[in-house]
């Protein structure tokens, strides 16, 4: 079938009160809209069209390289008149879907009965799940067949009663709906274009028009103001901890865990509570976050041990390590099994070979740090001048002593000993013990001053 998927998101959400364009206001750390492209990616479609209005700019912007065709609605005067702008660049042949910008959780399972219900003619997603409040109701008559949808905004008293409604969503052959359009005046409260109407004239026509229920009310959803947006986000977080408990892993709590992309764990893995997991995130077999901790694309080897109030981010951890708490792994570090990353630790763009150790208040950047070095508390890598970043090379088996400064570039060699306090500014012998600091002096009869 030749499917055009058409987005409609050009609407400003003047309730979101904010400057963003309400289709990059981010669920569960992406923005609405890249939901509903994933959606609508995943029927395979010939071409995606997303029409976009409101700071248009900065929503191409957002999705530089995406797989799709953008088109302007320069004035936006209603939902049909934005339809209107993006027809012409679709296939007459073409069958139509119709997606809002606004509604992230649709299912592509959905939109699938969706578009095979068009194949008559008309198909349209409805909803009871939820309060109609806001949305269009749909009329229909004796029969029980679809006559047409009236907005709450021009519906009566009556029709406000009715329960189902219209959740934004339509599949069509694209000449039909051209033709339609073509035929839709703005006689309404808003004086806008309304798309809705393009039903009422189908009815007239003779055509059948087919309802696709939903069957779960957060699918169809939109987000007009914060308080939808947040319900909205605790909805996915909440369906999100339902499929790793059902995969085995161990919640502390299920309210209190945020993924905000991609997580795959292994088994018996446990994750304490308000996590949060960024991008993709791999966890091991029994890999243990504690609580308060931030990952953000980073893989996690078996049987390591994240403690509380840690954050890794662009990084690969290996097996049996033990991070935090309060360690902070930054992009480019690599970590081999049985490292020790303790508290107050920071490693940036270095690589710690296995079983070495940075047990407490520490900076790794741009460094090499083989196996089984100890790093004492205080010990820093100098790694920037000012211009350029160095790297400094701690080989294996190496020790170094407590507030220890190591001056890139630099290599310490195997075995060597830093004398703590040190300044290290060449490189060392291996197996000897470098010493680098000022000579001690006492000073008898030194008095401290005295305020006058």
């Amino acid at each position: 079938m030749n499917l055009a998927v058409i987005v409609l998101g050009a609407g400003q959400g003047k309730r979101m009160h904010s400057a963003l364009p309400k289709v990059l206001h981010p669920l569960a750390g992406r923005p609405l809209l890249a939901h509903v492209l994933d959606a609508a990616h995943a029927l395979k479609p010939a071409q995606i069209l997303v029409v976009h209005g409101h700071g248009g700019a900065e929503v191409r912007a957002a999705f530089d390289g995406a797989r799709v065709e953008w088109v302007e609605q320069a004035q936006q005067l209603g939902t049909g008149h934005a339809l209107a702008q993006a027809l012409p660049k679709v296939a007459r042949g073409a069958q139509v879907l119709v997606l809002n910008g606004d509604v992230p959780l649709v299912r592509a399972a959905t939109l699938e009965r969706l578009v095979a219900a068009a194949k008559s003619g008309l198909a349209i997603c409805t909803s009871a799940l939820t309060d109609p409040t806001g949305y269009g109701r749909v009329l229909r008559d004796a029969r029980k067949r679809v006559r047409r949808i009236v907005e709450h905004q021009d519906a009566s008293a009556k029709q406000l009663r009715i329960r189902e409604w219209y959740a934004g969503f339509l599949a069509a052959p694209a000449q039909r709906l051209s033709a339609w359009l073509a035929k839709v005046k703005p006689a309404n409260a808003q004086k806008e274009y309304y798309l809705t109407d393009v039903i009422q004239l189908a009815a007239k026509e003779g055509v059948h028009i087919a309802t696709v229920a939903a069957q779960d009310p957060w699918e169809v959803a939109g987000v007009n103001s914060r308080h939808e947006l947040a319900l909205l986000e605790r909805a996915y977080q909440n369906a999100q901890a339902k499929s790793l408990l059902d995969a085995g892993v161990a919640l502390a709590d299920l309210w209190r865990v945020e993924v905000r992309g991609l997580l795959a764990c292994g088994r018996d893995v446990s994750i304490d509570v308000n996590c949060v997991f960024e991008g993709s995130v791999k966890l091991g077999d029994r890999v243990r976050v504690g609580p308060n901790c931030v990952l953000r694309n980073v893989t996690v080897d078996a049987d390591t041990e994240i403690r509380a109030f840690s954050l890794l981010e662009e990084a690969t951890v290996g097996k049996r390590c033990r991070i935090g708490p309060y360690a902070r792994l930054r992009p480019g570090t690599a970590l081999a099994e049985e490292v020790h990353i303790g508290n107050f630790v920071e490693v940036k763009a270095s690589r710690v070979g296995a079983g070495s150790k940075a047990n407490h208040l520490a900076y790794l950047g741009d460094a090499e740090v083989g196996a089984r070095v100890n790093i004492g508390a205080g010990t820093i890598t100098c790694n920037y001048d000012g211009a350029s970043k160095h790297r400094t090379v701690i080989e294996d088996d190496a020790f170094i002593g407590s507030d220890a400064t190591l001056v890139a570039p630099v290599t310490i060699a195997q075995g060597s000993y830093i004398g703590a306090g040190s300044t290290i500014s060449k490189s060392t012998p291996p197996g000897q013990l470098t010493v680098a600091r000022a000579r001690q002096v006492s000073l008898p009869g030194w008095k401290p001053p005295r305020k006058k």
